[in-house]
């Protein structure tokens, strides 16, 4: 069984997950691109040249093969080449597709920490 660390403790469960990406700020309303690394049911953290600032609003869009998340969210913490994202508002479709990615990535961890 997974055992949080403090990050994890203060942050939620976040795992380990690879796939496209693109931010929309509010203004100016440019898509930019970026790659998702890290996930949960909270926020995301994602790889980026953006130039965005703490708790800026944003639209994130994530493309994983045959679905698409989308949810409004705000600026968490910048870090040297990403952001860390908080979801706000997700509607009910979307969020059962986060769901759908999260039980993935947990059930690939659980079988990788078998092995």
């Amino acid at each position: 069984m997974m055992q949080p660390t403090a990050l994890q403790d203060r942050r939620g469960l976040r795992f380990s997950f690879e796939a496209a990406a693109e931010i929309v700020p509010e203004t100016p309303p440019e898509p930019v691109p970026a790659r998702v690394t890290e996930l949960s049911f909270r926020g995301c953290f994602l790889e980026t040249t953006a130039r965005l600032a703490e708790r800026q609003r944003v639209r994130v869009r994530i493309f994983h093969p045959g679905e698409s998340f989308e949810a409004m969210a705000h600026v968490k913490y910048v870090r040297p080449g990403g952001v860390g994202l908080l979801f706000e508002d997700m509607e009910t479709h979307y969020r059962t597709v986060l769901q759908t990615w999260i039980l993935a990535a947990l059930d690939k961890e659980a079988k990788s920490n078998h092995l």
